[in-house]
């Protein structure tokens, strides 16, 4: 038994398939089958059943629970090993929402790739809510994003604070006003964020508690499909006031005050508690976690 076999059960066990398992591990079809088939003569059982969709027999559901504990180990293993050399070096999959991605980010990682260049980081977007699962199942080594809960299994750090605001196209009739009442939000087509993002939820809460039926004439996926929209005046938008911080300075966008939008909402880093860190990613939390929170915030 190795290494590499157990890796290929893994990956069968979520791609219900010996072909695209060999696709995401670079190998053959026939050398899938072997790999399986030299595990299933060593322990004298049958784990896979290769009936279409490919699924595990339960013997092999049992061997899949220790396989994977292994696989753990060993990558720990290999970490502790690694952080005995004097530079620190590994890998760090980060996890983050997109707006943070871009607007955030690059600062981060151009200071720090120049300190440390032999740590290789990945990024991955996706909403808190996601961050948070990716995080508890190990997709994911850092997640950045909002704080939205806590829970014994992680480990939150605040960065920095953020609100949601009415954004607006310079043509917009809000546009030219100081401040608007919260009726206004019930009266005007709005391009909100999907259900499931932290901002769509504030916005949703805050219309039920005023008693606003919003008139919603388009939904998406993230902050930069929005500005987008409400930069050709399609509509208005509650987003981060984070996001919309270069086009509020360009001129292209321009936030109109309403006091009861006026509701931080805490930014930070999420790990596992419990989880091995290794000195890539100590250093990594260390040089984030150090940095004033105007490092995160850009001027107006």
């Amino acid at each position: 038994m190795n290494i590499s076999q157990l890796d290929t059960l893994i990956t069968i066990s979520k791609t219900m398939s010996f072909r695209k398992a060999g696709e995401l591990l670079n190998l053959t079809q026939p050398a899938v089958s072997a790999q399986i088939k030299s595990l299933e003569e060593e322990f004298k059982t049958q784990l896979v059943d290769r009936n279409q969709p490919v699924t595990l027999t339960d013997k092999g559901k049992v061997f899949l629970e220790h396989a994977e504990q292994i696989v753990t180990i060993v990558e720990e293993l290999k970490e502790r090993l690694m952080d005995l050399e004097d530079n620190p070096q590994g890998h760090i999959i980060l996890g983050t929402t997109t707006s943070i991605a871009i607007q955030i980010l690059p600062r981060i990682l151009s200071y720090f790739k120049d300190q440390f260049p032999h740590i290789k980081t990945s990024i991955s977007s996706m909403s808190s809510s996601q961050i948070y699962q990716h995080v508890e199942n190990g997709i994911v080594d850092v997640g950045i994003g909002y704080l939205i809960g806590r829970s014994p299994s992680m480990t939150t750090s605040i960065l920095y604070y953020d609100t949601f605001e009415l954004v607006v196209s310079p043509r917009h009739p809000l546009a030219q006003v100081k401040t608007a009442g919260i009726e206004a939000l019930g009266k005007i087509p709005l391009i909100l964020l999907s259900p499931d993002t932290v901002g769509r939820k504030f916005a949703d809460e805050v219309f039920a508690k005023h008693g606003i039926q919003p008139h919603v004439i388009m939904e998406l996926t993230s902050s930069e499909e929005v500005k987008r929209m409400v930069e050709l005046d399609l509509g208005a938008a509650i987003i981060s006031k984070q996001s919309v911080t270069a086009e509020v300075r360009a001129g292209s966008l321009k936030i109109v005050p309403i006091i009861e939008l006026e509701v931080t909402h805490p930014v930070g880093v999420i790990t596992k508690s419990g989880k091995y860190v290794n000195s890539a990613m100590r250093q990594f939390l260390s040089d984030l976690k150090g940095m004033p929170e105007t490092q995160f915030i850009g001027s107006e």
